[in-house]
């Protein structure tokens, strides 16, 4: 008896991640978009309540992942440093209660400058986080300043330094085009920041996104559009001099040191996010499902205690699939293998011939007999080769 397989079921699950959201900042930039608030003056209580809202949340969904390992773990924000250590430790301490993680799972988190204190990090170190992935963004005050952000320069290189002695892999954020920047500011920035011999850098193109300040009020003095490109160039040639590999669109590292987390995010992995406004990505035989949680602090909080954490969900259609599939493989230097889209989407190669032959023929990709990889001006105008794989 044959047994045909239905369109769109998968054959074998995908590595899965955590990821956890912790949402406040000691002050909202006015360039992010990302779920965060304002931290009050009741944080030592606030964040109590919030680690049990995580601890509910987390419990309701392990029927959704029940006998999978957790390959990575990523606490983002807001300013996860925000949290104390033992605050990190309890939850790190209820994640593996009630979750088995690999032995070399990598668990990241977020911290930034202004929230740093001496020793701060070796402690989070010895709660169980394996790596620290910093915010500096400038190392020039004047810059830090149109950018909102609360720490200087001082406070930066304190900050790096203390990470260089306390993780073995660390990452820094650096923004470029920003207000008033030149191309000499930006080789200062980039000169301090590799001056620490970084094992990973992330480099971001400042952009205006809607629902910010900066969208309704953007400065003055931005750098046009070939200034920007400009600026990218030159970073690409001091990370690649420095001996840090782009192996991503805005991701450079040293051999051994790439995020885990993210490659699985970008290699069309599965995700479970807890924490206010957290998205999760979970694959089953026959459908694979997008969550968002409640956004508002106080509002998931409630609804976690309750077993109600999650605000909506869909499934992602099978058309919608070769486009969420590409939004995140197309980012990689190295593109994917071919066998891995069919694993992770449940469609075979032939969904996505027309839209490969045409991405070839305009230049933006190259592939082979294994793999489908975007070319340098792929990478230059990678939301025209992502839009290819749109289903009209």
């Amino acid at each position: 008896m044959i047994t045909l397989q239905r369109p769109g079921a998968l054959t074998a699950l995908p590595p899965l991640s955590l990821y956890v959201h912790l949402p406040w900042c000691i002050r909202k930039c006015p360039y992010c978009d990302f779920n965060s608030h304002e931290a009050g003056a009741d944080q030592v209580s606030t964040e109590a309540r919030y680690l049990d809202a995580l601890r509910s949340d987390l419990e309701s969904a392990l029927p959704q992942i029940w006998g999978r390992r957790i390959h990575t773990v990523f606490i983002g924000g807001g300013t996860p440093s925000l949290f104390s250590p033992d605050s990190i430790d309890r939850l790190l301490a209820d994640v593996r209660a009630r979750l088995q993680l690999d032995p070399a799972c990598e668990i990241t988190m977020e911290a930034n400058p202004g929230t740093f204190e001496r020793d701060r990090f070796k402690a989070f170190r010895e709660a169980g986080v394996t790596r620290l992935s910093i915010g500096v963004q400038s190392f020039d005050d004047t810059k830090l300043k149109a950018l909102g952000r609360v720490h200087d320069r001082a406070q930066a290189i304190a900050a790096v330094e203390e990470a260089q002695r306390c993780f073995e892999t660390f990452n820094l954020d650096l923004m470029y085009a920003l207000p008033g920047q030149s191309l000499a500011d930006l080789d200062a920035d980039v000169s301090q920041a590799l001056a620490f011999e970084p094992p990973h850098l992330s480099l971001y193109h400042l952009t205006m996104e809607p629902n910010t300040v900066f969208a309704t009020r953007p400065p003055k003095d931005l750098p046009d559009e070939d200034a920007a490109f400009d600026m990218l160039d030159h970073l690409i040639e001091r990370t690649r001099s420095a001996g840090l590999e782009r192996y991503e669109v805005s991701a450079f590292a040293r051999a051994g040191h790439h995020c885990e987390h993210n490659l699985n995010y970008w290699r069309f992995g599965d995700y479970l996010g807890i924490g206010a406004g957290a998205h999760s990505k979970i694959s089953s035989p026959d459908r694979i499902v997008r969550q968002v949680r409640w956004r508002e602090p106080a509002a998931y909080m409630e609804k976690a205690a309750q077993g109600l954490a999650v605000s909506n969900e869909h499934d992602i259609a099978l058309s919608a699939r070769p486009f969420e599939f590409m939004m995140n493989a197309l980012r990689l230097k190295d593109g994917f293998e071919l066998l891995r889209f069919a694993e992770r989407t449940g469609l075979t190669l032939a969904s996505i011939q027309k839209p490969l032959a045409e991405a070839e023929a305009k230049g933006l990709l190259q592939r082979d007999l294994a793999r489908a990889w975007p070319t340098a001006r792929g990478f230059d105008f990678l939301s025209d080769l992502q839009g290819l794989f749109l289903n009209d």
